[in-house]
């Protein structure tokens, strides 16, 4: 099979080169604005849906898998999107400061044939952040293209999570265990 990734994160596309499927990128132009809210725990999948709603599925080859995700970062019920500048960067920082937190990766798989699409979970637990640790960390690191303004891969997470429940690779944007599940079920 030949994944098609239609994402521009580079955590994604380092993730399932590794797991040694040919993977070609492609382009989607997504509208990533909800018309209609929903639970917090459905945005991530909704999205990823909507991302491969967008490709033209019938184009594709039979041995083609189209891979779309899209990754939140959710505090107390309220979606963290990615900080549009340093002033919000750090102000997301503070507010996950010394608290926990869910991290929702949605996927979507689609085949000429076939469509699945699912949610995983992961909680963060950071530990007490300085300021000194957080303006370094967004000074440094940039982190404006990541969802709650931090990677987990990154100096911020060797330095300020204590501990997680759940996948790591979902942190990084995409459950790498359960998309090889869900790949493996969807080409029987």
């Amino acid at each position: 099979m030949r994944l098609l990734l239609a994402s521009k994160s580079p955590r994604r596309r380092q993730l399932l080169a590794e797991l040694g499927i040919p993977v070609e990128i492609v382009s989607v132009d997504v509208d990533e604005h909800l018309d209609t809210p929903l639970p917090a725990h459905q945005v991530a999948e909704h999205l990823a849906c909507r991302k491969s709603s967008t490709y033209p599925i019938g184009h594709m080859a039979d041995d083609e898998v189209l891979v779309t995700a899209d990754t939140v970062v959710v505090l107390d019920g309220q979606v963290l999107g990615k900080p549009a500048d340093r002033a919000a960067a750090v102000a997301m920082l503070h507010s996950l400061s010394g608290r926990s937190h869910e991290v929702y990766t949605g996927v979507c798989l689609s085949t000429n044939q076939r469509q699945c699409s699912f949610t995983e979970c992961t909680t963060v637990h950071f530990a007490p952040l300085s300021d000194r640790d957080i303006d370094y960390y967004v000074d440094h690191y940039r982190p404006f293209d990541k969802a709650g303004a931090y990677g987990i891969q990154e100096w911020i997470g060797m330095i300020g999570v204590s501990r997680i429940e759940g996948c790591f690779y979902n942190v990084m944007g995409l459950p790498v265990a359960r998309l090889y599940a869900a790949l493996n079920e969807l080409v029987k």
